[in-house]
C-alpha cells in the first residue's frame, strides 16, 4: 500500500496528514529554536525535543506496561527502541492528541518474521487516558500505564505538537 493511500485511509479515521487544514490545528512553537527531533530515554522515563544538541523541552513520560527491553511482539506491552518518525497526527484522539511514529521499523519486521510473530503496531507519543483520575494526572509518568506507545500530559502535548511536524525523527533508547 502506498504512504499517499495510508494516510489517505487514516485521513478517515481523524489522523491528520500534512494538509493546510493539519497545519492550522498545530499551536505555535514558542519563542526561541524550534525541535527538530525527539529523543525518549526509557529508564529515565524522559522524552527531550532537541534542537541540535540543545534541549527544548524534557517531559517525565509513562510507557508500556512492560517498560524493560524492546518491543517484540503484538501485544507485549512493551514500548519499543530504535529509530523511527512521526508519520501521522491525530488531533481529536482518545489520549487526546496523538502522533504515531513509524514502528515497525524494517528491522522490528524481520526480528518479528524470525520468531514468528506479528511485530504489532499503532505505537504513539500521546497526552493522557481521560479514564485517569484528576488527581493522578501530573503523576502519571509514576506508572506504566500504555499498551507501548508513550504518554505524556495532555499541556506536554500541546508543546510537542507546536514542536512537530510529519517526519520528525524519533530515537527511543533503553
Amino acid at each position: 500500500m502506498s504512504r499517499r493511500r495510508l494516510l489517505a485511509g487514516l485521513g478517515g479515521l481523524g489522523v491528520v496528514g500534512a494538509t493546510p487544514a493539519a497545519a492550522a490545528l498545530l499551536p505555535q512553537p514558542r519563542p526561541g529554536p524550534r525541535a527538530d527531533r525527539i529523543l525518549v530515554l526509557k529508564r529515565q522515563r524522559r522524552l527531550r525535543l532537541l534542537a541540535g544538541d540543545q534541549v527544548v523541552e524534557e517531559f517525565r513520560i509513562a510507557l508500556g506496561r512492560e517498560p524493560r527491553g524492546p518491543k517484540v511482539q503484538r501485544g507485549d506491552f512493551r514500548t519499543p527502541e530504535g529509530l523511527y518518525a512521526i508519520e501521522a497526527l491525530n488531533p481529536s484522539s482518545y489520549y487526546y492528541r496523538a502522533a504515531r511514529l513509524s514502528y515497525p521499523s524494517p528491522e522490528d519486521r524481520e526480528r518479528a518474521a524470525r520468531l514468528g510473530v506479528s511485530p504489532g503496531g499503532d505505537i504513539m507519543i500521546h497526552g493522557l487516558d481521560p479514564a485517569i483520575e484528576a488527581k493522578w494526572r501530573a503523576d502519571h509518568w509514576m506508572f506504566n500505564w500504555t499498551r507501548g506507545c508513550i504518554a505524556v500530559t495532555n499541556r506536554e502535548m500541546d508543546v510537542l505538537w507546536a514542536h512537530v511536524q510529519l517526519g520528525t525523527p524519533v530515537e527511543i533508547r533503553p
